[in-house]
Parts: structure tokens; sequence; C-alpha cells
């Protein structure tokens, strides 16, 4: 799922500050992170969940990927 192999408890840290900043910044990108995720769910029933069309889940989830794997990346 993720491009970047993270392990250990720093990656556990560093994962956890990048999503904070995330969700600082974008919080219904933040919520879709945290669903699809952490909670398994796909792009349809997020979009359910989230009231958003399909297309504007998988727009979501591929800008929040980039973002987030921009930001572990840089520390």
């Amino acid at each position: 799922m993720w491009e970047v192999r993270l392990s250990g408890p720093e990656a556990v840290k560093t994962v956890n500050e990048a999503l904070d900043k995330f969700a600082a910044e974008h919080p219904v990108q933040a919520e879709l992170v945290k669903l699809r995720y952490f909670a398994g769910m796909t792009n349809e029933e997020v979009s359910e969940v989230m009231g958003i069309s399909v297309s504007t889940a998988k727009n979501y989830w591929n800008f929040s990927r980039a973002w987030l794997l921009n930001e572990i990346e840089s520390e």
C-alpha cells in the first residue's frame, strides 16, 4: 500500500507525526485515510460513509498517499 517501508518504534512516531500534520492541513482527506488504512474500508464504502462520490474518494486517496509519502520521505 505504501511505497516506504518503515519499522520499529520510530516508524510509528514518523507516521503519526505525518498524519497529524496532514490532518491539520487536510482534515477531510485525513478522515478518509483513517477509514481506508486503519478501518480497512474500500473507496466505495468510504464514499458512502463520508457522503462523497467514489471518484472523489479515489482522488482524495491518491492525493493523501502522495502527500504522506512525500512527508515521510522528507523526515
